[in-house]
């Protein structure tokens, strides 16, 4: 499902106009990536967690040119659903259908 996708079917279950809906999902984004990169947390109760996690230091080798690389600690983006949203895609009926 693309975004459009998301902002047609949030129009026809709230009756609210596109391009209302469309600045809502774009805003949310934003708040996201911002906040994010301001090193803030986001948790969405019911929903999960966006987090940034931690890589560690390490050697990188390119094999093609025989030398090794360091690639500097960092933080890259995460999510991590919640417990009800696991259990609603485990036990999804449509998911075992389609995965068959």
């Amino acid at each position: 499902m693309t975004k459009a996708e998301v902002i047609t079917e949030i129009a026809e279950k709230t009756g609210i106009d596109k391009a209302d809906i469309a600045q809502a999902v774009e805003s949310f984004i934003s708040v996201v990536k911002n906040s994010m990169a301001e090193g803030e947390n986001i948790y969405i109760r019911g929903f999960g967690s966006f987090v940034n996690k931690k890589r560690a230091k390490k050697v990188a080798r390119n094999i093609s040119k025989n030398t090794a690389m360091i690639i500097d600690e960092h933080f890259v983006p995460s999510f991590k659903p919640a417990k009800d949203f696991v259990e609603q895609i485990k036990t999804s009926k449509k998911i075992k259908v389609s995965a068959n």
